[in-house]
C-alpha cells in the first residue's frame, strides 16, 4: 500500500482553520484526484499535494453509489493506488469506502493524530474553529475526540 488520497471536505476544512500543514507532517505527499482539485478551488495547492488523474475506469460499485464526484474519484483513486489511507468525511462515502476495505481517516481523526504527534496543542480549538465555520460535527464525535485527546469534556 502506498500513498494517501484526500477528498475535498477535509482539505477545505483544514484550510479554513489554517491547519493544512498537518497533512504533509502526517503523511508526506497527499494525492488529490482532479474532481477534488476542482472542488477545492479555495485551497492553495502546495508542493506536497499531487493531483493524480485516474488511470483506470471507476469501479461499478463506486459509480453506482449516490455520492459526489469528488468522493467518487477519491475512493476510486485510493483503490487504484492501494492507498494506505483515504482522508474522507462524508458519511455515505465513508460507508462505501469501508465496504471496499479502504482505511479511512476524517478531519477529526487528523486533528487527533496531529495532537498525538505534537503538531497541535489541542483538538478543542480547531474543532471549535470548524464548528464556527459551519462544519458539521456530531456532538458525540466532538466529545469522543476530546476524551481521546485527554482534554477536558465540558
Amino acid at each position: 500500500m502506498t500513498g494517501v488520497v484526500a477528498d475535498t471536505s477535509p482539505l477545505v476544512a483544514l484550510h479554513q482553520i489554517s491547519l493544512l500543514r498537518i497533512l504533509p507532517a502526517l503523511f508526506g505527499v497527499v494525492l488529490i484526484p482532479p474532481a477534488v482539485a476542482r472542488e477545492a478551488m479555495s485551497v492553495n495547492f502546495e508542493s506536497w499535494m499531487e493531483i493524480r488523474p485516474l488511470q483506470q475506469t471507476i469501479p461499478a460499485k463506486v459509480r453506482r453509489a449516490e455520492i459526489g464526484l469528488g468522493e467518487t474519484e477519491a475512493i476510486s483513486l485510493a483503490l487504484e493506488v492501494q492507498a494506505s489511507r483515504l482522508i474522507l468525511d462524508d458519511l455515505q462515502a465513508r460507508r462505501l469506502a469501508t465496504s471496499l476495505d479502504l482505511s479511512i481517516i476524517g478531519t477529526t481523526g487528523l486533528l487527533l493524530a496531529a495532537k498525538r504527534k505534537g503538531l497541535i496543542g489541542t483538538v478543542r480549538e480547531p474543532m471549535d474553529g470548524l464548528l464556527a465555520r459551519g462544519f458539521r460535527l456530531h456532538p458525540d464525535v466532538y466529545r469522543g475526540a476530546l476524551i481521546s485527546a485527554g482534554e477536558d469534556v465540558q
